[in-house]
This record gives structure tokens, C-alpha cells and sequence, in this order.
């Protein structure tokens, strides 16, 4: 493995996070997410994690990805519709994990064009545009598939609420 990255994650801290996204970015995209949810009945968690922990550094992003999915408990929905925007700052790195239920309906390639919308957008220094665009991407998609009923509302399964690490 390069020391490179042994350094990146190593001295990367929360202190990282907030020099992308500030508190009041974060809290809009909690918004933005508490906003998705009025409107149907999945789930969407962000995790944005400064680096890894020293275990993870010989595992891919992915995998890790697919731990703090577990962790947060986002597979853990009435409906098997809770989707984990994940974004790794020491690796550039993001990944989108859906559960079961959403994963039935969209193709793997549209993930890709979702994560390659992020990719620009961070490119440019826009974090909160990125995440924002994600967000809403994952928005249609729950809504188009997993819509609420006339007066129907969402029980909220999990916190809105950016997690930090």
C-alpha cells in the first residue's frame, strides 16, 4: 500500500469535513433529505467520512461503503428502500449503496451516471452541489417507485441528519 495513503487517512480529521461542507451546508442538505422523505416512503443517509480507520486501509472504499450502510442500519426499512450516499474525502472517493427494494427497480448504470454528476461537481470545489444533485437524483427515484399515498406520510425510519466521521 502507498504511504501516501497511509498519510491522507492518517491525519485526516472531522476539521477536513467542515472545510467542505460548513455547518449551514450541512444542515441544507438535512433539509434537503427531511424534504425527499415528504415524499415518499424511503430512506436517504449521507456519510461523509474524512478518512479511514487505520482496519479499513486494506479494504476498498467500496466494502466500507457497504459497512457503514449496515452500520447506520439504512438496509433496515419497512420497505427495503433506504440508500446510503457515501463520500470519503482522503480518497476522492464516493459510492452510492441502495437496498434491496430500490436496487429491483434501477439499473446499475444509472448509479454510475449519478456518481459521475458528483464527480464534476466536486471536481469544481461544489460538495453541497454534488451531495444536493444525489440527493435529488435519489428523490426521483423514491418517488417514482415508492411514492406516498394521498395523505400518507413517512414514519421517518432514520435520523436526517449528515453523519460525520
Amino acid at each position: 500500500m502507498a504511504w501516501g495513503r497511509w498519510f491522507r487517512h492518517g491525519f485526516a480529521d472531522e476539521a477536513d469535513v467542515r472545510r467542505v461542507l460548513d455547518a449551514a451546508a450541512m444542515a441544507r442538505l438535512e433539509q434537503r433529505v427531511r424534504e425527499s422523505e415528504a415524499r415518499h416512503s424511503g430512506e436517504i443517509r449521507l456519510c461523509i467520512e474524512a478518512g479511514l480507520p487505520w482496519a479499513w486501509l486494506r479494504r476498498g472504499v467500496r466494502e466500507r461503503a457497504l459497512a457503514v450502510f449496515a452500520e447506520l442500519g439504512v438496509w433496515d426499512t419497512e420497505a427495503n428502500n433506504g440508500v446510503l450516499i457515501y463520500l470519503l474525502l482522503a480518497d476522492h472517493a464516493i459510492e452510492i449503496v441502495a437496498d434491496r427494494g430500490l436496487m429491483h427497480h434501477v439499473p446499475a448504470g444509472h448509479w454510475e451516471q449519478v456518481l459521475g454528476a458528483m464527480r464534476q461537481a466536486f471536481q469544481a470545489g461544489g460538495f453541497e452541489q454534488g451531495l444536493a444533485g444525489a440527493i435529488d437524483e435519489v428523490d426521483r427515484l423514491l418517488v417514482r417507485h415508492f411514492p406516498l399515498a394521498e395523505g400518507e406520510r413517512n414514519p421517518n425510519e432514520l435520523p436526517d441528519a449528515p453523519v460525520v466521521r
